[in-house]
């Protein structure tokens, strides 16, 4: 039966790792993921877990164990931040092309330069085109969680596509919360087992892994991973609404914080709607008709059912914790515009990027925000700039 527990986004993120026991964990330290692989290892010393622990060199290699492991037909996990994430680049893509259902711990952190060891979200949106499923957490319990449906996600026979689960650096990593600790045995049987029909050390098959593909092949194998990302979609909605029947937490694509008949919202990702949902009450308690959309899954991309949750809105800001450096505002704002475009009309949107490098976001601040998009609501729409930054200090 459930228990309470008390305990770090990384130690529930590793208990997790713990209760499934995957087969092999590839994994270098890293701030602030460092944590992980050291509770893993501790675990593995502990008889805890007979997962094959390997220690190596480099993130890079951390990956090219867990692309070996999996294709030999096993579970293989890892986790990373910031540049080591940006070492593996390389193979994220090849983790992705292979069809290999890897599951990545990603504790989000500043990608350098300049060096900074606290959250945002330039890493994991660094690699956002690289093929992998990504779903965000916004506090310890929603990663636990997300970890949890990882492997049902990534495994299953129409996506086998490689998934990473992120949480924001030291804000959830290392905060200590209440969360529910899942019975083992029923976490066990939730995730069930991996036995895939093909893999390169089954004798009764013929299997090709990391092929040199030519133009007579590639975008045939492309549109393989698109279709599957595309099946990505249902499966992730089945898996978390199994998820709700067993365990009673309920996860959608994102979630909606007081959205029915919200005038102003804001759409935003992990830890920060947090703070955001208090700014929030705080306008509510005041008459302001505020609301917000806390994506949970980025890939694959919830456009359709994110036009459709803001259809009613009159003024939207769309928060990013990266800069997409194109002077149209970050990723996120990118993504949300395009879902929007054709669907629905008439909203007022801003871009507003926040919070890079760890810059801290006050309630009174995103009550800022929405006091701003009251105002957006009349201004003409070619007043409206694509983006802003929130939160700096001013030029001198």
């Amino acid at each position: 039966m459930s228990k309470r527990a008390n305990m770090s986004g990384n130690e529930a993120i590793s208990n997790a790792i713990r209760q499934i026991n995957p087969d092999v964990v590839g994994a270098f330290p890293i701030t602030p993921s460092t944590e992980i692989p050291q509770y893993i290892s501790k675990f593995v010393a502990d008889d805890l877990i007979d997962t094959e622990f390997v220690a190596v060199e480099s993130e890079h290699s951390a990956m090219s164990v867990c692309l070996g492991a999996s294709a030999s037909g096993v579970r293989a996990m890892t986790a990373t931040s910031s540049c080591g994430m940006a070492l593996m680049y390389e193979l994220l893509y090849v983790a992705a092309s292979d069809r290999l259902p890897i599951v990545l711990a990603a504790v989000n952190r500043a990608l350098t330069g300049p060096i900074n060891i606290n959250v945002d979200h330039s890493d994991t949106m660094g690699a956002k085109d690289s093929g992998w499923i990504q779903i965000y957490s916004e506090n310890a319990q929603e990663a636990y969680d997300n970890m949890l449906m990882a492997h049902r996600i990534a495994e299953h026979p129409e996506v086998m596509l490689p998934t990473m689960i992120c949480q924001d650096g030291f804000v959830t990593s290392h905060a200590i919360g209440n969360i529910l600790l899942e019975d083992d045995d029923k976490v066990k049987a939730f995730v069930g087992t991996y036995d895939p029909e093909k893999h390169i050390l089954n004798p009764e098959e013929s299997v090709g892994v990391g092929p040199y593909s030519i133009g007579a092949y590639y975008m045939e194998m492309k549109i393989a991973q698109f279709r599957a990302m595309e099946n990505a979609r249902k499966v992730i909605s089945d898996v978390s609404s199994d998820f709700e029947k067993v365990f009673g937490r309920k996860y959608g694509m994102f979630e909606e914080y007081e959205m029915a008949d919200a005038e102003l919202a804001i759409v935003i990702m992990s830890s920060a709607a947090g703070t955001a949902k208090d700014a929030i009450d705080n306008l509510r308690a005041r008459g302001v008709k505020a609301g917000l959309i806390k994506l949970r899954v980025f890939r694959p991309f919830p456009a359709a059912e994110l036009a459709e949750a803001l259809k009613g809105v009159k003024a939207l800001a769309i928060m990013d914790r990266s800069d997409g450096f194109t002077g149209n505002g970050g990723p996120l704002g990118s993504e949300v515009k395009g879902a929007l475009y054709g669907r629905t009309d008439g909203i007022k949107t801003i871009n507003i990027v926040f919070g890079l490098g760890g810059r801290d976001v006050t309630v009174e601040g995103y009550e800022e925000v929405y006091e701003n998009l009251e105002k957006l609501k009349s201004t003409p729409a070619e007043e409206i700039p694509y983006c802003i930054h929130l939160g700096q200090r001013e030029e001198k």
